[in-house]
């Protein structure tokens, strides 16, 4: 039987992991500075250490020496509302490169044979990314270096930092750039929910009649990938011989208001999509529209050619998923 460490299992992807790992045979334990909101991760983990990973002296605790696999999710991050504002910089960088530099020195220093790095795809250079119908995000495409944000700095540090790591301290590494995962058991409120959980809620609590608000001009594009498709994806690069960064995600695109129409359509209400943005975004939230680049799709085709899978499930499907759940939240949080 493998063990595996899933460090981040409080989170979204992280507690979906462990999930699919313990379906595959894996004896698995988690570790978060929280309990997973939404799904009780530490009761089906095998063991599961609520911890910060800042800490060194936590992270001596988790790694040990009898682990097959670390699964390193951890990171301070979170939706458009959290990470483009700019006034969590400082806490992204210092806290998410904090937890990969004391997470591999301690896996080496064990002796842990591989570990798998969540990178991002928003460390692709924004240049590439100013057409919403045309964005450029092959994996080749990082260099020169351009994102457009400190969180996508901090991930292609780390990406930098792992394959040093394999290349002189002899530990395996696999690196995936995951595009907009979402689905049910997530941050749907509170400022850190990504898109897909930010409409179904925004569509779950309007009056039938009403609007949904989307922010920017809603021409800029998307992928979005099912969580599920995910952790199949993280698995599968997970047992090859290819280190990657390798792109995970959809290579569905669509536009932030055809998705809110999607979520709108799901729902049977009828609602009017509402563009916000420039002054009277300013005037409402008191920051500037946080929209991100104009476009952004996976390019699946290394994937393809490395791992021989790829992914399968329409948009559609996943978003119904997550729509019924969250509308359910709603639901209950109202009463």
């Amino acid at each position: 039987m493998k063990r595996a460490l899933v460090c981040g299992a409080g989170g979204f992807i992280g507690g979906h992991l462990v999930k699919f790992l313990k379906a595959k045979g894996y004896w698995v334990r988690g570790v978060d500075l929280k309990f997973n909101e939404w799904q009780p991760v530490h009761e089906f983990a095998d063991h599961f250490v609520q911890g910060d990973l800042r800490d060194p002296e936590v992270v001596k605790q988790v790694v040990s020496d009898d682990l097959d696999e670390i699964y390193q999710l951890a990171a301070d991050m979170g939706g458009a509302g959290f990470v483009f504002t700019g006034k969590n910089d400082a806490d992204i960088m210092h806290n998410s490169a904090l937890i990969n530099l004391n997470v591999l020195h301690e896996a080496c220093k064990k002796g842990v044979k591989k570990i798998f790095y969540s990178s991002s795809a928003c460390m692709y250079p924004e240049h590439n990314q100013l057409d919403p119908e045309n964005p450029n995000c092959v994996e080749e495409s990082a260099y020169p270096a351009n994102p457009d944000s400190e969180y996508g700095w901090e991930k292609l540090f780390s990406e930098r930092l792992f394959l040093a790591f394999a290349r002189n301290k002899g530990i395996q590494v696999r690196i995936a750039r995951f595009h907009n995962i979402f689905g049910e058991f997530g941050s749907w409120t509170g400022g850190r929910e990504k898109a897909p959980a930010a409409f179904c809620r925004k569509v779950a609590e309007a009056p039938d009649g009403g609007q949904v608000e989307v922010w920017g001009p809603g021409n800029q594009t998307r992928s979005f990938l099912h969580v599920s498709e995910c952790c199949e994806a993280v698995y599968r690069l997970m047992q090859s011989d290819f280190t990657g960064p390798v792109n995970i995600g959809s290579e569905e695109m669509i536009s932030m208001n055809d998705f809110a129409r999607m979520a709108i359509s799901i729902s049977g209400k009828n609602l009017q999509v509402y563009n916000i943005d420039g002054e009277e975004f300013e005037a409402k939230y008191g920051h500037r529209c946080p929209v991100g680049v104009n476009g952004r799709n996976s390019d699946n085709t290394l994937y393809r050619e490395k791992i021989g899978w790829e992914v399968s499930r329409p948009l559609h499907e996943g978003m119904e998923k997550t729509y019924n759940w969250i509308s359910e939240q709603v639901r209950k949080s109202n009463g």
